[in-house]
């Protein structure tokens, strides 16, 4: 029997189907067309693009692939929010170019992507030796752009939403212990740092729990001295910023705080008064000797010349100190994780300390100093030990 067909291109048969699907701006009807090896098969094509946009899938659903769309929604929209800091946005413009752009799976049409389809891809970058931490980053931002995709109609369901897709070689992470100063180690710093220029910098971190970025972002409208407190209102990072184009630069900007919550009042310890109305002088004095090439940003820890100090050479500088200390090197954040651990050795109540610290959540506070509120509770049972005497 012959194949009914009625039309032809490139020297094929196919039968060609053909529906109205509205109208352009112009007025003008927009007909899509489908095709297939017979009346029925051009038929489904049809019926399913149809049952799409009923559906609510945007009426381009069938076009759009999952990279060219990913770049779109990356730099045209998540780039120009005000919800994303540049540290993210370069971070996720890493993860695109890595593991999509020239991918297996950058030309897979967004309509027809299935969980398995990504299973098989994170199982592939595992086996070629990607860790499962780098391949869950991926499946994170995968996750909200297939949310985007989700609103705009280009398809009904999020694939990285399954619970049947799972990250290969992942494990349920151990709880690390955290790095703190001993005593005597945060008296052989306060002895290295007598005529050190980042004095006041360190023990404040030590005396607040500021965090890097908060405190090089620190400025004296943020510091009220007489009343012993600090707004903390911004902080500074040195961030790639990626322009429209793709073009990086290196840039060190004043950001909006890791959380709602890290926008806080802090107090400063009296002994720390002194400390801070010294560097102010010294600080003052820097300013008139580099006279007019002192950029006054109004930082409270400042190069020289008034600019933002890098954090690069902060953390050298922090790295030097411990050295002529003879402390081990522990990371800067130690500062603040010895600071918080002071508190609940105090007595300091959890919540207290989840706003001192601008946790988001007193949970986030309660994982993190897990260790020490068990040493707490242990010390709490040798409070009543005399009743069994």
């Amino acid at each position: 029997m012959a194949k009914k067909t009625n039309y032809t291109k490139n020297g094929n048969e196919y039968y060609r189907v053909t529906v109205t699907i509205g109208r352009d701006s112009n007025g003008k009807l927009i007909r899509k067309e489908f095709y297939g090896k017979s009346k029925k098969e051009a038929e489904a094509k049809r019926d399913e693009y149809l049952n799409g946009i009923k559906s609510g899938l945007n009426i381009d659903f069938q076009n759009a692939t999952l990279g060219p769309l990913m770049k779109t929604w990356l730099f045209e929209v998540v780039r120009v929010s005000n919800r994303i800091k540049p540290s993210t946005f370069e971070r996720y413009e890493g993860i695109y170019r890595n593991y999509i752009e020239n991918s297996q799976i950058y030309g897979l049409r967004l309509s027809a992507i299935k969980s398995i389809q990504l299973q098989r891809y994170y199982n592939e970058l595992y086996e070629s030796g990607k860790t499962s931490s780098q391949i869950k980053n991926l499946n994170k931002l995968l996750k909200k752009f297939f949310f985007y995709a989700v609103e705009e109609g280009y398809i009904l369901k999020n694939p990285c939403s399954s619970k049947s897709l799972v990250i290969p070689g992942e494990v349920e992470q151990e709880e690390t212990e955290i790095e703190i100063f001993k005593d005597d180690e945060i008296e052989a710093i306060k002895k290295a740092l007598e005529g050190h220029r980042l004095k006041a910098l360190i023990l404040l971190a030590l005396g607040t729990g500021l965090r890097q970025g908060e405190l090089l972002g620190l400025k004296w409208d943020h510091v009220d001295l007489e009343n012993k407190k600090i707004k903390v209102e911004q902080a500074i990072k040195t961030v790639t910023i990626i322009d429209a184009n793709g073009n990086r630069k290196l840039e060190t900007r004043e950001q909006p705080l890791k959380t709602k919550n890290s926008a806080r009042t802090v107090p400063i310890p009296s002994s720390l008064i002194p400390v801070l109305k010294k560097h102010e002088s010294n600080q003052k004095e820097e300013k008139l000797k580099a006279g007019p090439l002192y950029n006054d940003n109004g930082y409270v820890f400042a190069t020289a010349t008034g600019n933002p100090i890098d954090a690069r050479n902060l953390l050298r500088a922090y790295e030097r100190l411990l050295k002529k200390a003879g402390v081990p090197y522990r990371k800067f954040h130690a500062l603040r994780h010895t600071y918080a651990t002071k508190l609940f050795q105090r007595g300091v109540p959890l919540k207290t300390v989840q706003m001192l610290l601008g946790h988001s959540d007193i949970s986030v506070t309660a994982n993190i100093y897990v260790h020490v509120m068990q040493e707490q509770k242990i010390d709490a049972a040798e409070e009543i030990s005399d009743l069994f005497n």
